[in-house]
């Protein structure tokens, strides 16, 4: 059975008659045999080549974050110290070798992947106007085509797309502007473009597609990103999207303005709060068995279902929720699909990404307690 995000066009701009929420949950977890989709959430610009040069940029950064998932090989690779940035640019020019990816850009991106500094560090960094860590040096047609490759590599697909979330109130020439750049991209990377959020009333060129979405029925994990597991919309100057962590507005880095999923088996590079917690649990013998970011099938009928933490064996699922789980949609889905694991026997402990942050001690008293009484064991 053809999932609808493999139904969709890719290497051109279409309008989907979906909404932003329900896009959402229907990309986390990513359809089967679809392609990887990341979330742009766009601003006014005064440019294409300035829409351009934005979404680049974070795709650039969410490359990064996800290194080394696209470059096999790489894994345990931290640091450039000893021999690992001529070890990575080797690897990556011998999967440039027998794939379509173009190995000088494909090196550069993997020696700029060990030498930049953690995600959430790069954007507290550009956020007090440090700029950019470090920039490739390629032209923007090959940083196009090649971050769509790499993202999707990242995530097992053979395509990759841009779900553009257009904000409200752009005036025509905005409107004509994020056209422009949506169709640069789309040409150059061969990525899929896909509209939703607002309409751009003032353009008529762009073809709208319909979106046969499968209703909530508990099939989404909610892992605390904004948009359905992803990194990146939350509420400006609030919190970081990224773990959805609540801020002062002070404090709180700009946030990223592209969203992506999780990679199985690790914390969201991108959320520091299952970043800190995964940190906080790999000094406790009790927390052996653990796995992220995993997709739970309750029978070949039912949704998948995408969970933040899992123990498989003592059914045990820890989900930490952001800002986002308050809304409506959200809310409601998280309740169906813990109903679900319910019945299936998993407890699921829910902590506020906040708590995670603030309040580490309890939540891993309260994670520890259960796994040990499931288990019978007092230690």
């Amino acid at each position: 059975m053809r999932s609808w995000a493999e139904e969709l066009p890719v290497g051109r701009v279409v309008r989907l008659d979906a909404g932003p929420d329900a896009l959402a949950l229907a990309v986390d977890p990513l359809p089967e045999s679809g392609p990887a989709v990341v979330t742009y959430f766009a601003a006014g610009a005064s440019s294409v080549g300035e829409v351009v040069e934005s979404v680049l940029r974070e795709l650039d950064r969410a490359a990064i974050a996800l290194f080394p998932a696209w470059l096999p090989g790489a894994a345990g690779t931290e640091g450039p110290g000893g021999v690992n940035l001529p070890a990575v640019r080797a690897l990556a020019l011998r999967r440039a070798a027998a794939s379509e990816h173009f190995g000088p850009f494909l090196a550069e991106l993997a020696e700029r992947s060990l030498t930049s500094p953690p995600q959430a560090l790069a954007a507290a960094l550009e956020a007090r106007g440090a700029g950019p860590i470090t920039a490739s040096v390629f032209a923007p047609e090959v940083r196009a085509a090649g971050l769509v490759r790499v993202l999707a590599d990242s995530f097992g697909r053979r395509r990759a797309a841009i779900l553009v979330r257009v904000p409200d109130g752009l005036g025509p020439r905005a409107q004509e502007v994020l056209a422009g750049a949506c169709e640069w991209l789309a040409q150059r990377s061969a990525a899929g473009v896909w509209l939703t959020g607002a309409p751009l009333d003032a353009i008529d060129r762009i073809p709208t597609v319909s979106v046969h979405l499968d209703p909530p029925s508990g099939g989404h994990a909610g892992s605390g990103h904004a948009g359905g597991g992803l990194v990146g919309g939350g509420e400006p100057g609030v919190g970081e999207p990224g773990g959805g962590e609540v801020l002062t507005r002070a404090t709180a880095p700009r946030p990223p303005a592209v969203g992506y999923p999780a990679v199985a088996g690790r914390p969201h590079p991108g959320s520091r709060s299952e970043q800190a917690l995964e940190a906080a649990l790999t000094a406790y013998a009790w927390a052996a068995g653990r796995a992220w970011n995993q997709t739970y099938h309750p029978h070949p009928l039912a949704a998948p279902i995408r969970v933040d933490l899992m123990w498989e064996r003592e059914r045990c699922v820890v989900e930490i929720d952001g800002p986002d789980h308050r809304g409506a949609a959200k809310f409601a889905d998280d309740r169906q699909r813990d109903v679900r694991l319910q019945l299936d026997g998993y407890a699921v402990l829910r902590f506020p990404d906040f708590q995670v942050l603030t309040d580490m001690d309890t939540v891993i008293r309260q994670i520890g307690q259960f796994l040990r009484g499931r288990r019978g064991t007092e230690g």
